[in-house]
């Protein structure tokens, strides 16, 4: 199989995160240094960055609600990285972002092939978000932000947008641009006070706590999987 799929089943990364570290120098298989798109079979001695990579022990999908504070990446070097703060007994990685400055559900695993299909743009994939703002929410800018917010050189695409109270409001987006609901609302001249992520897709935050974990039901992850047509690797 190609290498960034090899990398991706040992729950390592994702395969774009494996195109990175190929491309980059840092993959080995069987002592010489890999190329995109080099292959590698079960057996093989792959490593990155002078490290074994093994096999996959099982698939892992949790739920985090993430405080304010931790940063979603998996560089280790970097204080409050996300990994580190779950401390999972497995390597995992979360599935896109969330801002160091929001709360909420991410989601991680080590299924690198999961990762793709729920951010890939044209799948239009819901997230539920619960902002605070700095001041009234008026009419005209519930309207605006639905109807979709020029940042970053373009328009963003239609979305729901609820008042709940003077200042606050829940938006469900279907794309995940760069600090999109801050920007958003800076547009309109609002500064965001605060930002909670409820749900991914089927996925929702519910009653779990600041801080804490839990892995995904067999029901959440069946409908999940349903709704991307997607089927996970098999483990052997």
């Amino acid at each position: 199989m190609r290498i960034n799929k090899f990398i991706s089943e040992t729950g390592y990364c994702s395969r774009r995160e494996a195109d990175k570290l190929v491309d980059s120098g840092r993959v080995t298989i069987n002592g010489e240094k890999a190329q995109l798109g080099s292959q590698a079979e079960p057996g093989d001695d792959v490593r990155v960055d002078g490290k074994r990579i093994g096999e996959q022990k099982r698939h892992i999908y949790i739920a985090l609600n993430k405080p304010i504070g931790i940063t979603s990446t998996t560089e280790l070097h970097i204080p409050g990285n996300i990994v580190d703060f779950v401390g999972h007994d497995e390597r995992i990685f979360p599935i896109g972002r969330l801002d160091k400055d929001s709360e909420g559900l991410i989601l991680l695993t080590n299924d690198g092939d999961v990762v793709n299909p729920i951010l890939r743009s044209e799948g239009r994939h819901e997230k539920e978000y619960i902002v605070t703002v700095d001041r009234p929410i008026t009419a005209d800018f519930v309207k605006g932000l639905s109807e979709g917010v020029k940042i970053l050189g373009s328009m963003t695409l239609p979305c729901v947008v609820t008042r709940i109270s003077d200042r606050v409001f829940k938006i469900i987006l279907t794309e995940g641009r760069n600090r999109q609901i801050r920007r958003m609302c800076q547009a309109y001249g609002y500064h965001v006070r605060k930002l909670k992520r409820l749900r991914v897709m089927n996925i929702e935050l519910g009653g779990l706590q600041t801080g804490r974990w839990r892995d995904l039901t067999e029901p959440e992850l069946k409908e999940l999987f349903q709704t991307l047509e997607y089927e996970p690797a098999s483990l052997g």
